[in-house]
């Protein structure tokens, strides 16, 4: 049987706003969320492939590098892996 005190929140409140830039658009996010979370909860695309689909996170752990992108300079980090934090620039365009 159930208790009232075994579903819990593990959080019980959700961290600061930040704002982070995606190609050049400014995004609100939560401090501590992945980069990939915010970008999604905006419908931010993440880029197209060579045939002009677009590509979004498949496994949200780090492992399929959809979710690549360039990340305050650095090339080809996983969105999904990376706390969103203030004035962080995210570029999605030409990753492959």
């Amino acid at each position: 049987m159930t208790q009232d005190n075994t579903w819990r929140r593990t959080v019980n409140e959700r961290a600061a706003a930040v704002t982070i830039t995606v190609d050049g658009r400014p995004l609100r996010a939560r401090a501590g969320e992945t980069v990939a979370t915010a970008m999604l909860a905006h419908g931010a695309a993440f880029d197209r492939d060579r045939t002009g689909a677009r590509r979004a996170p498949l496994c949200n752990m780090g492992t399929c590098f959809e979710c690549a992108a360039t990340v305050d300079g650095r090339p080809l980090t996983r969105t999904c892996l990376v706390p969103a934090r203030e004035d962080m620039a995210v570029q999605t365009q030409g990753r492959l």
